[in-house]
């Protein structure tokens, strides 16, 4: 018996095998889960201190709300799998939460500490793109099994270093991952150079994709626990059907619309809009 397993692992078989009296279970067997979400949240230096906490403020909130948790238990596993991550330019992304199962309260209440204790960062840069890359690579490294995974974005701008985020996007959204989008347009004036006046609409044309996919565009800090909120239950509860707004904080369908300028950020930053070469 002990050979058959032996060789089963060297061989790596994946599915369980049965015999009388035996069962053998798969050494590389992924825990089911009803959702893979990655938090991927902004830390660049266009974010205030005080942003900075609304947001981890936010998230520890809306983790550990009754709505969220409710969502979760009502899944058809009852438990979800979850990772925070904190990222800004190209080369700089950060794990707070590494892959963590989320089925209760107490779960929820764990990575609310995590992330309340995890170490601050802030680097240069804004690289939507370089955290999409980073999230992917976490789902390729996933120990999970589920039928949605799913990118969580929130940022204050649009892309300005790295790849192009609507390639990366369309990259993510071929391999059957969901990315949503939370752009932050409060204090607009703060590094308004290097800012666009319609992100959420970049984030609608740009940032997200898949199947439901969609964009809670946020004016207001003090809306922002509320729109993190919404945003998990939807991601971990919905069917596809999207509710058009709440509390005044729309939900917008994300939607390809190809005119839409999507490198309009690193444009920006280089400041040769009009001599902008094409073909880069």
């Amino acid at each position: 018996m002990f050979a058959l397993k032996g060789l089963l692992r060297s061989f790596g078989f994946g599915a369980a095998i049965s015999l009388p009296g035996l069962f053998i279970a798969s050494a590389s067997a992924q825990e089911v889960v009803d959702v893979e979400l990655v938090l991927a949240v902004d830390i660049s230096l266009s974010m205030s201190q005080k942003e900075l906490e609304i947001q981890r403020d936010g998230y520890v909130a809306a983790i550990t709300s009754a709505a969220v948790i409710d969502a979760i238990r009502n899944g058809i596993h009852g438990r979800i799998a979850l990772s925070y991550i904190e990222w800004a330019g190209d080369q700089s992304q950060y794990v707070i939460v590494p892959w963590t199962v989320v089925a209760g309260y107490e779960d929820a209440e764990r990575v609310a500490d995590m992330i309340r204790t995890g170490e601050h960062n802030r680097a240069r840069r804004t690289s939507i793109s370089g955290g999409l890359r980073f999230a992917s690579d976490l789902f390729a490294e996933s120990s999970f099994r589920s039928l949605k995974r799913v990118v969580d974005v929130s940022g204050d701008g649009p892309n300005n270093q790295g790849e192009w985020v609507n390639v990366v996007r369309d990259e993510l959204v071929s391999r059957g991952i969901v990315i949503n989008g939370l752009p932050i347009m409060a204090d607009f004036e703060y590094m308004a150079a290097f800012n666009i006046p319609d992100l959420d609409v970049y984030y609608e044309r740009c940032v997200t994709g898949g199947p439901g996919s969609f964009v809670i565009p946020v004016h207001d800090w003090t809306l922002f626990p509320e729109a993190v909120r919404r945003k998990l239950v939807l991601e971990i509860a919905s069917s596809g059907d999207v509710i058009p707004q709440f509390d005044g904080l729309p939900v917008i369908l994300a939607a390809d619309h190809p005119s839409y300028d999507c490198q309009v950020g690193e444009k920006r930053w280089r400041g040769r809009t009009q001599f902008w070469d094409e073909t880069r």
